[in-house]
């Protein structure tokens, strides 16, 4: 059973966790095709096989886990999960050795 944001809930970072096999050459293409994919589906990549998206409707994650699992590589393992902004902005990180500042959400686009 799936279980994924209600609707109207706060917003969402929405974390993809990956391991794809890269064995072979087609493997190492279609693990390049999905990572790809995750870009253009607006992920930004956090950690190598790691991908994070801001939400501010947490309603998008469903059509966003339907577009990756439609584009799934053969033989991965794949997970996605979704925090809270607030529990996003309280995690501690490091980075080189050193406590870093966690990402700010994004601003939220104008267009005219």
């Amino acid at each position: 059973m799936v279980v994924l944001p209600k609707k109207g809930e706060d917003d969402v970072w929405c974390i993809v966790m990956f391991d794809l096999p890269v064995t072979s050459k087609k493997a190492r293409r279609e693990a390049t095709q999905f990572r790809n994919h995750l870009l253009d589906l607006g992920f930004a990549m956090a950690q190598l096989s790691v991908y994070v998206q801001y939400l501010p409707l947490s309603a998008r994650v469903s059509i966003l886990a339907k577009s990756i699992k439609a584009n799934l590589p053969a033989g991965g393992d794949v997970r996605i999960v979704c925090v809270r902004d607030k529990q996003w902005s309280g995690a501690i990180r490091f980075s080189n050795m050193e406590e870093a500042q966690n990402e700010d959400q994004p601003q939220q686009l104008t267009i005219f």
